[in-house]
């Protein structure tokens, strides 16, 4: 029998989306980090193989060397006992960290400013929708706009693509805007501006404007300082939809047409899974899939609604110092 060990290096990517040195360090981390092992039947790199061929194709292929004497059911644990690995906290915190010190900061803002001339920033926020099977229970609550069931995953991502946070415990069927407000990263941004760190995260408009999160400016004027503003925003602000592109075609499990068919709370761990393995990827510096397409546009719109705010005194106000920003940030264009 072909060993996955002979298989040409070109074939093994583009089944495991890893190149072999990278597949031989994370196999090694897992034994180490968490409690995964292997079996006499099923070694440990069997099992690691076998998730990733699933979470790169969304279905349960049978390929000579690893998985053709494995059944669908056995297929289906080793993918559930690698992806809980994959979601260690020793792993999560290894591989998805978002910036904890000032010179982390001010790399990451150094790098947005020389790409696209707009001071301050340290991140693009957006949601996207990780399409699953109908759950049996609060169906309502993953029933998103576009007519079918899903979660709403919200992700931090850098200049480089890389994935700083994530969260994904909403259903498809909440806001972008109250998944930002529940997150722990707004309270996070908010202690900066508080300890008096000019920082911020670019967010389109299905966001509420704060001092720690800058919006698009919509109709701005012609030539005017908000328009080249606005320009600027979107065009950084392509990181994160590109992020969502990388991620989909290197984990096509993620796509909208292969429908995650487990709970919502596995659906969950399988996308955090498939975020550290795409940082673990750019770490490694391997490229893209050849299929990726040029312009990924993501089916999360919410932008396109006006965001859910209660108006409270300390809404309003936080709106208010969030122009103030907003304002201070256009004048240094």
């Amino acid at each position: 029998m072909e060993s996955v060990e002979d298989m040409p290096e070109l074939l093994f990517v583009e089944h495991f989306r890893l190149n072999k040195s990278t597949f031989r360090r994370l196999c090694n981390d897992l034994r180490v980090h968490t409690s995964l092992r292997g079996s006499k039947e099923i070694p440990l790199k069997i099992k690691v193989l076998t998730a990733l061929n699933f979470l790169a194709t969304g279905s349960y292929q049978r390929i000579v060397g690893v998985s053709q004497n494995l059944t669908q059911r056995t297929t289906s644990r080793c993918v559930r006992q690698v992806v809980d690995a994959l979601n260690h906290p020793t792993l999560m915190s290894k591989w998805i960290q978002f910036p904890q010190t000032v010179q982390e900061r001010s790399l990451i803002k150094e790098e947005f400013q020389r790409k696209y001339n707009l001071p301050g920033v340290i991140g693009c926020i957006d949601c996207t929708h990780i399409a699953i099977v109908k759950p049996s229970e609060e169906e309502h609550a993953f029933y998103n706009r576009k007519g079918y069931h899903s979660l709403n995953v919200q992700m931090v991502c850098d200049h480089n693509l890389k994935i700083m946070n994530i969260n994904a415990k909403f259903g498809g069927a909440t806001h972008d805007s109250h998944i930002w407000s529940s997150s722990l990263v707004e309270p996070y941004m908010r202690h900066l501006h508080e300890s008096g760190e000019h920082v911020w995260l670019l967010g389109d408009s299905g966001y509420p404007q704060r001092p720690w999160l800058m919006t698009p400016i919509l109709n701005a004027p012609h030539g005017s300082r908000e328009e080249l503003y606005t320009t600027r925003h979107v065009q950084a602000r392509t990181c994160i939809e590109r992020c969502f592109g990388l991620l989909k075609t290197r984990w096509r499990c993620l796509l909208r047409d292969r429908v995650l068919h487990y709970h919502p709370n596995v659906a969950s761990k399988i996308t955090l899974a498939c975020c550290v393995l795409h940082n673990i990827s750019l770490h490694a510096h391997l490229p893209a899939p050849s299929d990726i397409p040029v312009t990924t546009v993501d089916d999360n719109d919410d932008s396109s609604t006006q965001t859910t705010q209660s108006t409270t005194t300390e809404n309003r106000n936080e709106l208010i110092r969030g122009r103030a920003m907003l304002n201070y940030l256009i004048s240094r264009l």
